[in-house]
């Protein structure tokens, strides 16, 4: 069976998503993980005295074969109720055999085994994400060190403005990233917290052992306690996708400029290049900027499952009628797009050529027309801002119309080798001599790597 979703098809997932989150975040894992909260559930009853000690042994070991699940029958079971835990439970329940099948879910409900399945997915997604994040701040910090003083045009409207580094480039594509790690860092113990009360939330089928038995199957699973059950309070499991779309929002913006930066009239920085790659069916020549259009195809898709997330918040009193069951369609496409959009990030960051000299002549296209500002600050202190802004925009004017050097140009104004000899206006034409605080910036961005 082919599937709707490009990202978990056989042939497109190539190029959505990455096989290792799918892994994490798939109908399979899910199952498994609902498996193995019951599992835990069946062994922190036991600890308490609730339950047989025999019977938690027998649910805790079919708990873990989740590969003799009759799906089909699952499904059948899903479709009639509404929710797999009926049927999981059901199928659980005979695996363990009668004796112990009979404790099987004891005091929990549907959403118990869904929600707290979800988080132990999340748990290991989020470890995934912070680590190849952390791979990515890693590849974007060396790029910064390496080309710190590479000198390049800035542009500001697509334009040459002021001179600057790619290094402080890198830097500033590699400071946001850094805080999303600390976004992700932050956002766990908000989203890794057990969820187990029951029908309504009170635990009442369990009578006096209700908070007891929520210690013990926190411990079991090796999450969070909360101060009490959030099945109807979704803002974590919102947070968590609100993160992810500013992840591939940060991942926007590098894929943006790199993808620009590729442009044949630009052609200063490359993806990393493999024969076939980036390729055209009728134009050989063809490199296309590949791993960034994935980037940002799959940043998109993260951002429009965002308000999807926020929607399914509005849950009504102590049991959600749809917004709530909304969230199976946001959140693991919402990782799985994530993942693969960080995927390509990582490949653009680690393999990246850098064309020193084309951005050199980039540079110099304008014959110095770049450092205007730096002239006129030069030119302030003896002239007055004033008059040192005329003379430069008339330099600048000469320059365009005739085709010469700004540095020719401001060598022809009497008014400015009056106060400026040659050397003087070779060091303010020079790029190199007017890049600010940016090598303060780079080690600033650098320091946080910790």
């Amino acid at each position: 069976m082919f599937s709707v979703n490009p990202a978990d098809g056989p042939v497109l997932s190539a190029l959505y998503g990455t096989e290792a989150m799918r892994g994490i975040m798939g109908e399979a894992a899910f199952l498994a993980r609902m498996l193995e909260v019951e599992g835990a559930l069946a062994r922190a009853e036991a600890r308490l005295g609730i339950i047989p000690a025999e019977a938690a042994e027998a649910i805790s070991a079919a708990a873990q074969q989740p590969e003799k699940l009759d799906l089909a029958a699952l499904a059948v079971a899903t479709r009639n109720t509404g929710y797999p835990v009926v049927g999981l439970v059901k199928q659980l329940s005979a695996m363990a055999g009668p004796e112990a099948g009979r404790w099987t879910h004891w005091g929990a409900t549907t959403q118990d085994i869904i929600d707290s399945a979800i988080v132990l997915q999340l748990r290991a997604a989020l470890a995934l994400v912070e680590d190849d994040l952390d791979r990515l701040n890693r590849a974007l910090a060396a790029k910064a060190v390496e080309h710190r003083g590479l000198v390049m045009a800035g542009r500001t409207h697509l334009q040459h403005a002021l001179p600057v580094t790619f290094g402080y480039k890198c830097a500033i594509w590699l400071s946001p990233l850094i805080s999303m790690a600390e976004r992700l860092r932050q956002l766990r113990p908000r989203v890794l917290k057990l969820q187990f009360g029951g029908a309504v939330g009170t635990l009442a089928s369990l009578g006096d052992r209700g908070l007891a038995v929520s210690e013990a199957l926190a411990e079991e699973l090796g999450l969070a306690l909360p101060d009490a059950p959030w099945h109807v309070a979704r803002d974590g499991m919102a947070e968590a996708v609100c993160v992810l779309g500013l992840l591939t929002g940060a991942l926007s913006k590098f894929a943006t400029d790199v993808m620009l930066l590729m442009q044949t009239e630009v052609a200063e920085v490359f993806e990393p290049h493999a024969p076939g790659r980036g390729g055209s069916s009728t134009m050989p020549q063809k490199r296309n900027p590949i791993a960034c259009e994935y980037v940002l195809a799959q940043a998109r898709g993260v951002q429009a499952l965002v308000p999807q997330m926020l929607g399914a918040m509005a849950v009504d009193q102590e049991r959600g009628t749809g917004p709530w069951q909304a969230e199976p369609l946001a959140l693991p496409q919402a990782f799985t797009l994530a993942h693969g959009a960080l995927a390509q990030a990582i490949a653009i960051a680690e393999g990246m050529t850098v064309d020193a000299a084309r951005m050199r002549r980039n540079l110099d296209s304008t014959g110095g027309l770049i450092v205007a500002e730096a002239v006129m600050m030069g030119l302030a202190p003896e002239l007055g801002r004033g008059p040192a802004h005329d003379a430069v925009h008339h330099a600048c004017d000469v320059a365009l119309a005739e085709g010469v050097s700004l540095a020719e140009a401001l060598s022809r104004d009497a008014a400015v080798t009056g106060k400026l000899d040659a050397a003087a206006i070779a060091r303010l034409t020079d790029p190199a001599g007017y890049l600010g605080s940016t090598q303060a910036f780079i080690d600033r961005v650098l320091a946080r790597m910790g």
